[in-house]
């Protein structure tokens, strides 16, 4: 499943392929109107942007997805809402299913991994915001338990993982190290200057193929080492980018 750009509105993006009728992507910080430093494409409302550039910036991923676009409040939790034509305030979840085309889910990054998930013949799909601590807390069994809820079945699920903090970026202390390999024993990582760290998106790829989901893409890209993207662990205080993914 390689990566390919499309382009809608003239809004660059990161296209994965996760089955046919669905559309899926992974933004970046071009293509919108926020001014320094949250340069360009800020889809985060709550540091500290102009609501206007904000809204702006939403609306031009919405011309992208075709469709309204739904996020929760992500709280580093293992929520999950099923998202409908009626249903578009989700409130506090790090996740969301749908199963209608009148809707695109999406999650918002700065470092954290942003996941998407489709089965495309049950016609359903589903965007996860994993972190340290969603991912301890289950957040990705949660998502694919609704998924099943909603008639998907895992071994037909395909799954991105969009851009993340890298392993040899992503420095915690050892004990916290320890904690999370504990539960997902793919995060113990080590960081390019030989410190403790954590390898979240090989964490996601183990925990979706254990879970039955046999296409599981990682982007790759390290947000720390990325200008084109946003991290928050490189400069606090800045803009989030999105994972989308929509039913057409």
């Amino acid at each position: 499943m390689p990566d390919s750009t499309a382009r809608a509105d003239d809004l660059p993006v990161a296209g994965v392929d996760l089955g046919p009728g669905v559309r899926a992507a992974f933004t970046s910080r071009a293509g919108g109107v926020s001014r320094p430093p949250y340069d360009a494409l800020n889809l985060g409302s709550a540091v500290g942007d102009e609501p206007a550039a904000v809204a702006e910036n939403r609306r031009r991923v919405e011309r992208w997805a075709g469709a309204p676009l739904v996020v929760a409040t992500q709280v580093h939790g293992a929520r999950v809402v099923r998202v409908d034509g009626e249903h578009r305030e989700p409130g506090e979840a790090d996740a969301l299913v749908a199963t209608t085309p009148d809707v695109a889910v999406a999650v918002y990054v700065a470092d954290c991994v942003p996941v998407l998930l489709a089965d495309a013949e049950a016609r359903v799909v589903a965007a996860v915001h994993v972190g340290r601590a969603g991912l301890v807390a289950g957040v990705l069994q949660a998502a694919v338990d609704a998924m099943a809820d909603a008639g998907a079945d895992p071994g037909r699920t395909r799954a991105a993982a969009g851009p993340s903090i890298a392993g040899v970026s992503y420095e915690v202390p050892a004990a916290m190290r320890d904690e999370v390999a504990a539960v997902v024993p793919a995060t113990a990582a080590t960081t390019s200057w030989g410190t403790p760290a954590l390898d979240l998106a090989a964490g996601v790829a183990a925990v979706l193929r254990d879970l039955g989901v046999p296409e599981v893409h990682l982007d790759g890209r390290d947000t720390f080492r990325e200008p084109a993207l946003f991290s928050h662990r490189r400069s606090a205080g800045t803009g989030r980018f999105a994972g989308v993914v929509r039913l057409v």
